[in-house]
């Protein structure tokens, strides 16, 4: 069996031809005899409705009944109408003729509604029946021929040719009977008088009264008829009024008056008094009203239904003491209230809706009210919060459609009620609630929660280390929202992604392949891709920054002195040298970054302690005290450079500073080389004076550029002024020589020229520039030093 769901999609692409056909055909009656077995073939609808055989399935078609049961059913595989279970003609229609059942034969597919009518043929199964076995009538002795006495009338619950056609009488010499036809075509008998009755010859009569129905067979009821031949009264009573018409709401309550019959007698004394009673009534009348046989007065002794019964005929006879009667008829119609809801039900409903689908039937329903008139007038709506919308379709049947795509990420699901209303007093409502559930399509790519992510790694980290997670979120549901992600290709096909990095597919972890070096790779950036498993799947990419941060695992490196040449590098110092003279300085470089590159200077050991001092955070070395005659004439300092890392590298360098008298002392030979300048040969005169000579030269035109530079110094500040240079003292400063991972410092140096203004010999001091061939040396770093002058005998 298809559902709902299977069904849905085709009835959809009918319901707009429906609505502008609006196609409802109207055809002829059917008729089946009652009592007919079941399965018996009544008629082959799909060929007068036009369609073939193989159509009714496609079509989804099936028959409803308006009393929604289910007489006959709707063989698809042949067209037939047959019969589902044996109907009663009497139980469906009663006395109603014709007894006609009116359905609907509803093709889903596109929808269409066949309006059929079937009537149900009356068979003779019922005999007769009077509602009394026995009947006594009471004439006077001196009644004259040919008058007429009304007896009880027998029902039988067939109709047409079947119900009662005429009644007889046995024996008939005193009387034969007429069958007369009342105002609801029921035949009652009337008994006439033949001859006079003669009391004392025969006070009594036994007559035989038969009711014959028009049957083939007939079949026939019998009534004993008792006749009492009684002395004379000669007024029978009379109504006021031969019909009484009354109305009276469904709903009065038990023991409502609703009317009171009255009848005169003109006799007087027990021939004058009236008793009332039923003429005839049969067990509903009798069930759903009293009659008071004294006053005449009606009274309501069981609910009335408006929807089972709408109307009564009751009629009443009036009694005398001596045996005469008259005859009224009171008829009572049934005034509707509103005491029935609306009635909806649901022909085709589905439940499950893929988003983003475009308008939609989602239920087809028919509503109705088996109230009359405004009671059975009805609306049909539902709540304005809901993208939804009701559209009459054909008759009874509505349409809730959607009124645009749907978004289950924005709503997964629908609470619809739908509300009939009827338009009595006071208003009766039915409400229904539809669920309506959103299916999810792929129609969202996962997003990340940042477009770019940056991460930090410390260098010399293990291998697959977790170095970060990136994420993504699909709205989305089941499959379309699971997420797998991916390293994307690099965009510079020389970075080897492959080996630096991996990702998790499942959870976005980040992970370093192995071990990082700053100061091979100090960042790099790839992209990375998240994609649903939907169908198609749908993707997003972020970009990811990975930062190595630095580790101190580098050793400072002395750049100036150099310490792997066989003859070290020999400072000269002038013995008229003041506190503060710059010797010489000691350059050094990092290869980490940040404070593990931040370098300190400090003096481990010297030959004579407390002459020197080496600034810390420039590896600056300066006279502490003047000099005097008895210091040394060599010195050998030893100063030591450390970074600021956790823990803190160093390294050592070893300087030597020669003491000389002046600039034209010649530059003496270190301890180790006296030995070989002992051993050598006195150095040729002409050899000195060329020597003294060019010393001379060099001097004046050193004076020349030094006279120069002081001139442009001259409007320095208080400390170039007071000639003297200072050593900071304090703690290690904020602003350290920061030497980058390349080996650039970030300062430059310029060595200017300080002139001492309280030297009567106008002597000036001068400062040291690295050495020129330090620079040249490949040492895989870059050290940038601006010297201001450099002195005359290149060092």
């Amino acid at each position: 069996m298809e559902t709902e769901r299977e069904r849905f999609p085709k009835l959809r692409q009918v319901l707009l031809f429906v609505l502008l056909a609006q196609t409802c055909a109207e055809q002829e009656d059917y008729s089946i005899a009652e009592e007919t077995d079941r399965g018996s073939i009544v008629a082959n609808l799909a060929k007068d409705i036009g369609l073939g055989v193989g159509e009714l399935p496609w079509r989804r078609a099936r028959v409803v009944f308006n009393n929604h049961k289910r007489h006959f059913q709707l063989n698809l595989q042949t067209g037939d109408l047959q019969v589902n279970e044996k109907l009663d003609r009497e139980e469906l229609c009663g006395h109603i003729e014709p007894c006609v059942l009116q359905f609907q034969v509803l093709l889903e597919e596109p929808l269409e509604v066949y309006r059929f009518k079937l009537l149900v043929n009356d068979i003779n199964d019922n005999s007769p029946v009077f509602p009394e076995t026995e009947m006594i009538l009471k004439i006077l002795e001196n009644t004259l021929p040919g008058t007429v006495f009304p007896l009880k009338n027998a029902q039988d619950l067939d109709v047409g040719i079947n119900n009662i056609q005429n009644y007889t009488v046995y024996p008939s010499s005193h009387f034969h009977v007429l069958t007369r036809i009342g105002g609801e075509g029921r035949k009652y008998p009337e008994l006439v008088l033949l001859k006079a009755l003669d009391r004392e010859e025969q006070p009594e009569l036994r007559l035989t009264l038969t009711a014959v129905d028009g049957g083939a067979p007939p079949k026939t009821g019998t009534a004993l008829v008792l006749v009492d031949v009684l002395d004379i009264n000669d007024n029978a009573p009379e109504f006021v009024q031969p019909v009484y018409h009354v109305q009276i709401l469904e709903n009065s309550t038990l023991g409502s008056l609703i009317v009171t019959v009255s009848a005169r007698d003109l006799d007087t004394g027990i021939n004058g008094e009236v008793f009332y009673s039923f003429f005839y009534a049969d067990e509903e009348i009798t069930k759903t009203f009293a009659l008071n046989e004294l006053t005449g007065e009606i009274k309501i002794i069981k609910k009335l239904d408006f929807e089972k019964i709408m109307s009564y005929e009751v009629d009443i006879k009036a009694s005398d003491g001596a045996g005469l009667s008259g005859k009224c008829m009171v008829k009572i119609q049934v005034v509707d209230i509103n005491d029935n809801s609306p009635e909806l039900t649901v022909a085709s409903l589905i439940s499950l809706i893929p988003e983003n689908s475009p308008k939609t039937t989602i239920a087809l329903f028919s509503v109705q009210d088996r109230d009359s008139g405004e009671n059975g007038r009805m609306i049909c709506y539902i709540q304005e919060d809901v993208p939804f919308t009701l559209k009459p379709s054909i008759e009874n049947f509505y349409k809730l459609v959607t009124e645009g795509v749907l978004d289950r990420e924005t709503k997964a699901e629908y609470n619809i009620t739908i509300t009939v209303t009827d338009m009595g007093t006071p208003r009766l409502k039915t409400e229904h609630n539809i669920t309506v559930l959103v299916s999810d399509v792929n129609d969202n790519a996962p997003a990340f929660t940042q477009a770019s992510y940056t991460l930090r790694v410390r260098e010399n980290n293990s291998p697959a280390l977790h170095i970060g997670t990136v994420s993504a979120t699909d709205t989305d549901a089941g499959a379309n929202a699971q997420v797998t992600y991916s390293l994307l290709p690099p965009a510079d096909p020389h970075v080897p992604l492959a080996s630096l990095v991996s990702i998790n597919a499942d959870n976005g972890h980040l992970f370093a392949l192995r071990s990082l070096d700053y100061e091979a790779l100090r960042a790099f950036e790839f992209r990375v891709g998240a994609a649903d498993r939907g169908s198609p799947p749908l993707s997003s990419q972020a970009l990811v920054r990975v930062l190595v941060e630095d580790d101190n695992d580098n050793a400072p490196f002395v750049l100036y002195p150099l310490q792997n040449t066989s003859a070290p590098c020999t400072e000269l110092l002038p013995r008229a040298a003041e506190p503060g003279y710059l010797v010489t300085k000691v350059v050094a470089v990092d290869g980490d970054a940040g404070q593990n590159a931040w370098l300190s200077y400090q003096l481990l050991k010297a030959t004579e302690p407390g002459l020197f001092g080496v600034w810390a955070h420039n590896g600056e070395v300066r006279t502490a005290r003047p000099l005097s005659e008895r210091d040394a004439a060599r010195h050998r300092l030893l100063v030591l450079v450390k970074d600021n890392g956790q823990p803190p590298l160093s390294a050592s360098v070893t300087l030597h500073v020669l003491l000389v008298d002046g600039f034209s002392q010649p530059h003496l030979p270190p301890p180790e080389a006296e030995a070989e300048a002992a051993a050598a040969a006195p150095a040729d005169a002409l050899t000195v004076y060329l020597v003294v000579a060019l010393a001379s030269v060099s001097s004046l035109f050193l004076f020349s550029v030094l006279v120069f530079v002081a001139v442009r110094l001259c409007g320095r500040g208080g400390a170039a002024r007071a000639g003297r240079c200072s050593v900071p003292e304090g703690p290690f400063p904020g602003h350290l020589v920061d030497v980058s991972g390349t080996g650039t410092l970030s300062h430059s140096y310029q060595y200017e020229v300080c002139l001492t203004g309280d030297s009567g010999s106008n002597e000036f001091k001068f400062l040291k520039p690295v050495l020129p061939n330090i620079l040249g040396q490949d040492v895989g770093r870059k050290l940038e030093v601006k010297p201001t002058f450099q002195n005359s005998l290149g060092i």
